[in-house]
């Protein structure tokens, strides 16, 4: 059954884009004189900015304020955003959706400024589309609080909606709002207790209902 809502996780899930947050993070690592740990990307997948700030000041040594290094950061990220390219299979089921009038948006953990620039970087950054960044809540994922925020914009019950996500924090975020939630990783992985784990693109239209 086609759900009344899908919410899409941003980074890894909508878009191909978790390769270059990790190389902004080496980028602005390096030209500090900090070597990047080698768990790097499995230690901030799906975790917003400022609790990896946290990690990289209380582990590595970093010393900018956190306002001075996410500058550093992005810098390197908006450069190369319009490079950026949709996970394969992902555009596709968001445009099956959008032709069957199910409602969407984008929630992401991720600062306002990078979801725009991904969103532009998609080619469906358009009036009216329904979009949660870190900057809009209290609390990021897996905090439930993002999610809730979706279904409070698009004014559909949690139990109505399915949530798209590649990482565990999001997928945590998506169970606790209770909604039915997709856990579509990049790498092979089980997701946490609940999820519908999902292997392929074939696998989440199947999950929702898309023939």
């Amino acid at each position: 059954m086609i759900p009344k809502a899908v919410y899409w996780d941003m980074d890894g899930t909508l878009i191909d884009s978790e390769p270059l947050h990790e190389e902004a993070l080496v980028v602005a690592l390096r030209g500090l004189g900090i070597k990047p740990p080698p768990d790097l990307h499995e230690r901030v997948l799906g975790v917003a900015a400022y609790p990896v700030y946290e990690m990289l000041r209380d582990e590595f040594g970093l010393d900018l304020p956190f306002d001075d290094w996410i500058v550093h950061k992005y810098a390197h990220y908006l450069r190369e955003a319009p490079r950026l390219k949709p996970r394969p299979g992902a555009l596709e089921i968001f445009r099956d959706l959008k032709a069957r009038g199910v409602e969407q948006g984008v929630v992401s953990n991720s600062d306002r400024l990078i979801v725009d620039a991904n969103l532009r970087a998609l080619d469906i950054h358009e009036a009216g589309m329904r979009t949660v960044s870190r900057n809009d809540v209290r609390n990021g994922k897996p905090d439930p609080e993002p999610y809730l925020r979706a279904a409070w914009l698009t004014g559909i019950d949690p139990a109505d909606s399915v949530v798209m996500e590649d990482s565990r924090p999001g997928a945590t975020s998506g169970l606790a709002a209770g909604m039915r939630t997709i856990f579509w990783p990049e790498a092979p992985q089980s997701g946490p207790a609940g999820a519908l784990n999902a292997d392929s693109a074939e696998a989440v239209r199947a999950y929702l209902g898309l023939k």
